[in-house]
């Protein structure tokens, strides 16, 4: 086979690959537009009572979680143009469309640590620049919650205490650090907000 030959595999090759990848990049452009533009789904509250089967005594009133992928509201941070959809759930499939709701932790408009996870490369690379005092903001189908940034912090992927129960409603965001990386990060960026005001809307 000619080096001339060779090259023109290569090239071909190279075409196809790249036509590749921009269809997929265009395929995940449409389904996030399509994302961003279907309606917030209201989160319905579950009461379980004391007495209720498989239920602890005095179990609090509890949210029952959507499907996965159910957009459940709109997360915002205006100072590092932020603003993608929040829906419910951390897999894949699902940060590839927004923001995920991390599952088991509440809801907004419960109290508690709420958990918000994103990709890195994708709608939470600006949180690389997140200071303290920055507002981050929860849309909800009835309310809009604003938080305050307390602080960031970085960890190992095992260190899930960041998502512990907190007196006060609070806010996490989680992302995959260090942002630059190339591959599977090694470790997690965090950043935690206090609940500043909530109103209806």
């Amino acid at each position: 086979m000619t080096r001339a030959r060779v090259l023109f595999y290569l090239e071909m090759a190279l075409l196809i690959v790249g036509v590749g990848l921009g269809l997929w990049t265009a395929a995940r452009l449409v389904e996030a537009r399509r994302t961003a533009n279907l309606p917030i789904e209201p989160v319905r509250v579950t009461m379980t009572l004391p007495g209720d089967a498989d239920t602890p005594p005095a179990k609090a009133p509890r949210r029952e979680a959507p499907p996965p992928g159910t957009v459940i509201g709109k997360f915002e941070a205006p100072s590092l143009n932020i603003s993608t959809p929040l829906l419910e759930g951390s897999d894949d499939g699902t940060l590839a469309r927004g923001a995920g709701h991390i599952e088991d932790t509440p809801f907004p408009g419960e109290s508690g640590n709420i958990g918000i996870a994103g990709h890195r490369d994708t709608v939470f690379r600006p949180l690389e620049h997140v200071k303290k005092g920055d507002t981050l903001q929860v849309t909800t189908a009835d309310r809009v919650y604003r938080y305050t940034v307390d602080r960031t912090l970085i960890v190992g992927p095992d260190d899930v205490y960041v998502l512990d129960e907190t007196k006060e409603p609070t806010l996490t965001l989680v992302t995959c650090y260090p942002f630059k990386y190339i591959g599977h990060a090694p470790k997690r960026f965090i950043v935690q907000a206090t609940l500043a005001e909530s109103t209806q809307h």
